[in-house]
């Protein structure tokens, strides 16, 4: 068997290596996730040296090695310059990077999970580069659904459409200034606060999304978001993927039910402990969460045409973009088990941003 073979990856990742070699991690179609070594890339005059920097597509030609592989040739097709020009574009850039290497597998086709990374850097390229009167922070919109697209890909994103413990349809009520719904990592997406909060649990622990970020604004950055993320000691359990078809039909599948910190009592009669709710969301809120499974987003415009659905002006949506990442990435934390350090730039941004 030749230990030379052909694929084509982008890079996700890199490092120096010795004294003018760098370590790539690349996300191929062929192979998946490979680690190669790439020769002398750190010379100035070196002919890798480009081709091994961030977020670039190249036909590559490797050699297979016992525990990486070495880059022989490297022909550039694609890259996304305009990610390094801006910092909230190559900060969204990195998370979404680090989503994949999250869920990416090595030694078989990772063709969707690919066209997928390709698809959502190019939807974050091609944002506003400057903040516009619609909203000051652009890339925010492109990240927050991208980041629900991979959890959709590793079958674990959040049920927004439906209530996680009683299964009923849960319909954002724009005439309730005061309505809620909850949401709950253990549980696996929202729940609806009339029917599935324990008796005797108090309404008010835990705080409105949006509320709950705002006041954790003053935080230091790698504090930001603290009030979603859990780190329980849990054993690590197998990702079930999505096929083509579910991410080819223009509805990902947001179905997904983790009972792992909910006993059978609770699951049998739809309640839940508000202890285990880690925010609670206004309509405005849920009605954006929910139309993150559609391959593109709809104009907002649209969603709240209805009289009773008063539009949040530019900077109320903002803060609702920025709130809805940190859910997620709450979220992610508790489905990967690991915390996503891409994210600290990303709060440096929006902070110096909005403020």
């Amino acid at each position: 068997m030749s230990r030379t073979y052909k694929a084509t990856g982008i890079n996700l990742k890199n490092m120096p290596l010795g004294e003018s070699d760098r370590l790539v991690t690349i996300l191929t179609r062929e192979e998946g996730l490979i680690r190669a070594t790439a020769p002398g890339a750190r010379k100035p005059r070196s002919k890798l040296s480009g081709r091994s920097q961030l977020f670039v597509v190249n036909e590559l030609l490797l050699y297979r090695g016992r525990s990486l592989a070495k880059i022989t040739q490297a022909q550039t097709i694609k890259s996304y310059p305009g990610l390094s020009r801006d910092l909230g574009k190559l900060a969204a850039g990195q998370y979404i990077a680090e989503l994949v290497l999250c869920q990416a597998l090595s030694e078989q086709p990772q063709e969707e999970l690919f066209d997928l990374t390709c698809e959502h850097l190019s939807r974050i390229e091609r944002s506003p580069a400057v903040p516009q009167a619609s909203s000051r922070v652009p890339v925010m919109p492109l990240l927050t659904q991208g980041i629900y697209h991979l959890l959709a890909f590793a079958g674990v994103a959040p049920q927004v459409h439906n209530c996680c413990l009683t299964g009923l349809t849960l319909t954002p009520d724009f005439k309730n200034p005061n309505w809620k719904v909850g949401f709950s990592f253990s549980a696996g997406g929202a729940v609806s606060l009339s029917r599935s909060l324990s008796s005797g649990d108090r309404p008010g622990q835990a705080r409105s999304l949006t509320n709950a970020n705002q006041s954790n604004g003053s935080q230091s950055n790698g504090n930001q978001g603290n009030a979603f993320r859990i780190d329980p000691s849990r054993s690590n359990r197998p990702k079930p993927r999505l096929n083509s078809g579910q991410l080819n039909s223009g509805q990902l599948n947001s179905r997904q039910l983790d009972a792992r910190q909910l006993n059978s009592g609770q699951l049998n009669s739809g309640q839940l402990d508000s202890r285990q709710l880690n925010a609670r969301l206004s309509a405005a809120e849920l009605a954006i969460l929910q139309q993150l499974s559609y391959a593109e987003l709809p104009p907002l415009e649209r969603l709240f045409s209805d009289p009773s659905a008063r539009m949040p002006s530019s900077r109320a949506l903002d803060r609702i973009w920025i709130s809805l990442e940190r859910l997620l990435r709450g979220y992610t934390e508790y489905q990967f088990e690991r915390q996503i350090r891409s994210a600290t730039p990303l709060d440096s941004y929006t902070q110096e941003t909005i403020t």
